[in-house]
């Protein structure tokens, strides 16, 4: 039994696109999804920042096999890890915006606090 959502995707276009998601969401601050990719995206993006703060270079390359950008990866070592340094854990905020024109799914803002 899966104990993760499975978007009604396959695993290989569920899994990047979780990987797209979360690349997005530590490069701008900020996404606009639906609640339930959001859920999914913030479990990992956490780990991510995590991750970041140890700061050796495991932890790099592990951040490194999941975000698709060099860039980011190095904006979340430089910049993202450090603010969250005397933080244990909740590095993102949900906010609900109502269900989404057209088929109703309930949307969210998915941002860095």
């Amino acid at each position: 039994m899966a104990i993760y959502r499975k978007l009604g995707r396959p695993s290989a276009h569920r899994n990047m696109m979780l990987r797209n998601l979360v690349t997005s969401l530590l490069k701008h601050g900020r996404i606009e999804t639906t609640e339930a990719r959001a859920k999914e995206c913030k479990k990992i993006a956490e780990k991510m920042i995590t991750l970041a703060k140890r700061g050796d270079l495991h932890a790099r390359r592990q951040v490194l096999a999941y975000v698709t950008e060099k860039e980011v990866v190095k904006n979340v070592f430089e910049e993202i890890a450090p603010k969250y340094q005397d933080r244990n854990g909740g590095y993102t905020r949900m906010y609900k915006l109502g269900p989404r024109r057209g088929d109703a799914a309930p949307m969210v803002i998915l941002e860095l606090i």
